[in-house]
């Protein structure tokens, strides 16, 4: 995600966004523990979505 689109969700999306992507980071990690993951570094590329989500979600916080 760009995090262009992560600013314009909502508050609940954004909650949504950051379980789904915490539930893939764990189906990512298992499948590369397991040795069935084709891409490791989509890894990282969930790693960074998460960090996104959760700055927007602390900068709304921040400001209210």
């Amino acid at each position: 995600m760009k995090a262009k689109e992560i600013v314009n969700l909502s508050d609940e999306q954004l909650k949504e966004t950051l379980a789904d992507l915490k539930t893939e980071l764990f189906n990512l990690r298992f499948r590369h523990a397991s040795g069935q993951l084709d891409n490791p570094m989509r890894i990282n590329l969930v790693k960074k979505d998460i960090a996104r989500v959760n700055t927007v979600i602390r900068s709304r916080q921040n400001r209210a």
